[in-house]
Order: C-alpha cells, then structure tokens, then sequence
C-alpha cells in the first residue's frame, strides 16, 4: 500500500491513468475490438505532440510568463523547407532534416532576441514571430506539391512488431531529456532559473544564455516535427502544426509540470500526448459530430489542465 501511495504521489502517474481509462472506455464500447491497433495509432501520433511537449516543457518551466506561441507557425514552415530540400530524393534525407532543425533553431533564437531586445514578454514575442513565419511560410510553401522521398515516408510509418520506430525512438530522445534536465548543468540551470531566477545569478548561473538555449532548443525540436509530419503526412502543409500550439501547452501541464516554473516532469508529456490522441479516438468512436468533438475535447483538457494545476501549486 506504501508502494502504492507513493505511486500515485508522482503527478506523471495521473496522465497514464486517464489515458487507460479512456482506452477501456472506448474497447468496451467496441466489444475489445481494435484495442491493439489503437494503442499502435495513438503511438503513431503521440509522438509529434511528445517531441514538441518536451521543447515546450523546457521553455515553461523558465518561470511565469515563458511559453512559445510560435510552435504551429515554426512547424509549417518547417516542413515546407524539408520537403524542397529533401525534393523527393532519398538520398536527400538527411540534408533535409538538417535545414528543418536549422530553420527550426533560427527561430528559437531570433524568438528569444525579441524578448532579450525588445524586453517585451514571451507571450507577446513569440505570438508575434508565429504571425511573421506563417507569412513567411505562405510565401515559401505555397503550391507546394513535394511529396516526401519514398524512404522517408516508409520510416516515419514504420513498425516494428505493432511498436511505431519513431515511439521508440522518442521515448529514447525522452529519457536523455530527462536525464539532461536533472543530471546535466543545463538542466539544472533551467530549473533554478524556474525557481527563483534572481537567485539562480547570484549563484552564478548564466541566465540569458540558458534562456536563449532553451527557447533555440524548442525552436529546433519544432522544426524536427515539421519534418516528421510531413513524411508522415506525404506532405507539407501550412496548417500542419497548428493542433500543437494547445496540444504543446496542454501535455506540459497535464503532465505535472509546474506552470509557475522550476519543476518540471517528461514521463508526465508522454502519458498526456497518449490521452489527448485516446481521447479524440474514444469520440470518434462514440460518433460524436466534429463541433461537438471539438467542444467536449477542449472542456476535458481545460477542466484537466486546471486540475492539475491546482494539484500542482498545492505541492
């Protein structure tokens, strides 16, 4: 019962349970039918919410007011350069994810110059990027019809015995976060800064330099999914990111990361990236119209993002 208790202590362990709770719900509903291949697609598509959630993570637990808004516009317009670099070609691949990471980084970075600059909020910086790279991205991408290489496209969908390969290797990406975020001096730094930034330079700790790797790091993991999305997806899209400016914020507090900063919880991403897809699914399958879908989703993520985040200013 110890055991047990302490268990249920961890704020990750909640995002787990109610993604399993929404998969029984939707099985039973089923008769057991599909319970397998549900598990592989929200696997499938968990894992763009989890890689951007991380970025996000890392860049909310700075402290109050730090958030990036400019994740969905970051992820179009990086899929837009991965797709006309990579130009179908296999051999292409790699330089194509390059550019997508450069393209991803240089926003992160040009996103904390406006903050550092301007001394404007976070907020207000990185909403405002997000309106400048979407043009951006307009311009660029528009027309654009270039699928992704056939090796690509087969990699991001690949298997192996019902586990998708890019599950496995998020969840390899996941651990190194975490073990960067408590056992490495970045990580450590962030979560000081998070705690009490005034603090964390009297102690030596460079803050602007750990607030521009932080929010250059969500910029490079943004344009890592725009890639990701569009071999997935067989193609770029300026929409294609926008269902993780909400997805990104909320798989971070659901979580249990602290929206007050200073504590944060990568374990919490994945069990929440899994519940937010379960959930979408369980009402697909109950049939629920699109409207209804879309107003029932946001009430449960906001009435589960408010919960959470009283449990959390309460510890």
């Amino acid at each position: 019962m110890a055991s047990l208790r302490l268990l249920l202590a961890k704020p990750w362990i909640w995002s787990f349970i109610g993604a399993l709770l929404v998969w029984l719900a939707t099985i039973t509903f089923t008769g057991g039918y599909g319970g397998g291949g549900m598990i592989t697609a929200a696997l499938s598509l968990a894992v763009f919410t989890v890689i951007v959630g991380v970025g996000q993570m890392f860049v909310i637990t700075l402290g109050p007011g730090n958030v990036d808004l400019s994740l969905p516009a970051n992820i179009g317009l990086a899929s837009a350069v991965a797709m006309k670099v990579m130009d179908g070609n296999d051999s292409m691949i790699a330089v194509g994810l390059l550019a997508a990471l450069a393209c991803g980084m240089a926003i992160g970075a040009a996103n904390y110059l406006l903050i550092w600059a301007l001394r404007i909020p976070p907020i207000i910086a990185t909403l405002s990027a997000s309106f400048i790279i979407q043009s951006i991205d307009i311009s660029y991408g528009r027309g654009l019809q270039i699928k992704p290489p056939p090796g690509f496209a087969s990699f991001t969908n690949w298997q192996i015995l019902g586990i998708p390969v890019l599950a496995i290797l998020t969840v390899l990406f996941s651990i190194g976060a975490a073990i960067a975020l408590q056992r490495m001096i970045y990580g450590r730094s962030v979560l000081a800064i998070g705690q009490n930034i005034r603090a964390a330079w009297l102690a030596g700790v460079n803050v602007g330099r750990i607030r521009f790797l932080t929010y250059t790091l969500s910029g490079a993991l943004g344009g890592l999914d725009g890639a990701l999305l569009a071999g997935y997806f067989r193609g770029a899209n300026v929409d294609i990111g926008n269902e993780y400016l909400l997805a990104s914020i909320a798989v971070v507090v659901i979580g249990g990361t602290s929206v007050a900063g200073g504590k944060a919880n990568v374990p919490g991403v994945w069990g929440a990236a899994l519940f937010l897809v379960l959930l979408l699914t369980m009402l697909n399958t109950f049939g629920v119209s699109a409207g209804v879908r879309l107003l029932l989703t946001g009430l449960i993520i906001v009435g589960v993002i408010t919960a959470a985040g009283g449990q959390t200013a309460l510890r």
